[in-house]
């Protein structure tokens, strides 16, 4: 294949990047380990794509004295490890998940929140003896008794309070 004007023949652009790989694929290749802290795989695709730019750089420039090449191709790949690092930092790492089932998912409270809110809503519209009544036995655990001692009234009051104010907090939340 014969390229336009300037450019090389892909015959002895091939010839030179050959030539460029036998010098220099070893010690490039371990320079892109040592800069890939050790990531063979990375090294080995960075290695292709200098390499890639290699071959692109010879067919532009016919010129070009693969004996003083060996700086460039050096250059190259430690601006490719950058420009690597670079997207990686830009991008948020992408997790791998083998089986979706096994992941621990947490659970959804919306619908917990909203009843609080709705509840928290409908006791402020009850009058103050029935809020407290239910208050202390539903919300604080204390029994019938207890809340008798506690707001100084007869047994009878407190359990007659609690059912009146059930039967007004449903029609409340009814609404």
């Amino acid at each position: 294949m014969i390229a336009t004007a300037g450019c090389l023949t892909s015959g002895s652009a091939e010839v030179k990047l050959d030539t460029l790989h036998q010098l220099h694929s070893a010690s490039l290749f371990n320079y892109l380990v040592k800069l890939t802290l050790g990531d063979r795989l990375l090294a080995e695709d960075i290695l292709q794509e200098t390499y890639l730019r290699a071959w692109r750089h010879l067919l532009r420039n016919e010129d070009a004295d693969i004996e003083i090449f060996r700086p460039w191709l050096f250059t190259v790949a430690r601006r490719l490890v950058v420009d690597m690092l670079r997207a990686r930092r830009a991008r948020p790492t992408e997790v791998m998940a083998e089986d979706l089932t096994r992941i621990c998912v947490g659970e959804d409270r919306i619908d917990q929140v909203v009843g609080a809110h709705i509840v928290r809503d409908a006791l402020r519209q009850l009058s103050v003896e029935h809020r407290v009544v239910l208050l202390e036995l539903y919300f604080h655990g204390r029994s019938p008794t207890e809340v008798a001692a506690l707001l100084d009234v007869p047994l009878g009051t407190v359990k007659s309070r609690a059912y009146y104010a059930k039967q007004a907090l449903r029609a409340q939340l009814e609404r």
